[in-house]
């Protein structure tokens, strides 16, 4: 797929989280691509479990790979992946995407979360009838404000998860510290042993405690990196807490697909709202 670029002409929509969807969502996108041809992007490392419903032609969407014709993605779900996501389209793609905090995902999916981790789950498989009944919703839906506002009241309809207390205490333990805090203290304070916790931590999140702080750290690194921080990428590298430059650098290639400069030379040719937002299409 020669020529192959960043989508150029779209609709885009967003909704950040009602009050009744606070720590439940990070937001929700309306996306249609509006130009035929062949399209590429790539999402990092995302610290969210997206939910995609699709009315267009299927993405072709692989994880920390290149996408082939055999990896078609319409409605689905997906957990936590700890690598970069790839993605291509042709031109004629449009989903609405829901965009679930890590807790939020235990609350709406419950103990799924670990099976949806490092992988892409059909809505069908996920969600059942209810979920073909969602698509065909937000299909015949006039706008992206009424498809919206459909998808809230499924969500909210459907949660019933709590997450342990010991998980919310842990995970907001490494999001307050951007991923700096030691598994093992938080154990600790928690009165498990560090396996328990790690186990636990896996079964509601997804991902081990580690993973998702490295995921935190690595965010954290991306934000400075698009807020301008000063001191270059060794002052970024100390900022988020890295031992030097080459171990920031390391990260950047396992969470980015690429280095550091690479990363962010491609970021600044990228459509903004695509660059910030936090959807499928987004590089966040």
């Amino acid at each position: 797929m020669a020529g192959i670029a960043a989508p150029v002409a779209f609709d885009f929509a967003q909704r950040s989280p009602s009050s009744r969807m606070a720590g439940l969502i990070v937001g929700m996108t309306g996306y249609r691509e509006t130009a035929a041809g062949w399209f590429s992007q790539r999402q990092t490392a995302p610290l969210i479990a997206p939910l995609i419903v699709s009315f267009g032609t299927p993405f072709l969407i692989a994880l920390a790979r290149e996408p082939g014709a055999s990896d078609r993605q319409l409605s689905f779900a997906a957990g936590l992946h700890a690598g970069p996501v790839y993605i291509k389209s042709d031109g004629r793609a449009e989903c609405v995407q829901v965009d679930f905090t890590p807790l939020g995902a235990y609350r709406f999916f419950g103990g799924a979360v670990a099976e949806l981790a490092g992988r892409m789950v059909d809505i069908d498989d996920v969600l059942g009838r209810e979920g073909r009944r969602l698509r065909e919703q937000l299909g015949g839906a006039a706008n992206w404000h009424r498809r919206f506002d459909l998808i809230e009241d499924f969500v909210l309809r459907r949660v019933g998860y709590v997450p342990s207390p010991e998980i919310v205490f842990a995970y907001r333990g490494l999001a307050r510290s951007a991923g700096a805090a030691r598994i093992a203290t938080l154990a600790a304070d928690i009165g498990w042993s560090r396996k328990h916790l790690v186990d636990r931590f896996r079964s509601e999140v997804g991902l081990a405690p580690k993973s998702v702080a490295r995921m935190m750290r690595f965010r954290e690194a991306c934000r400075l990196a698009q807020g301008g921080a000063a001191g270059g990428w060794a002052g970024i590298a100390t900022e988020s807490g890295y031992a030097d430059q080459a171990h920031l650098a390391r990260e950047f290639v396992e969470f980015a697909g690429e280095p550091p400069t690479a990363w962010a030379r491609r970021l600044a040719l990228t459509d903004n709202r695509l660059a910030r937002s936090g959807n499928l299409t987004a590089d966040w």
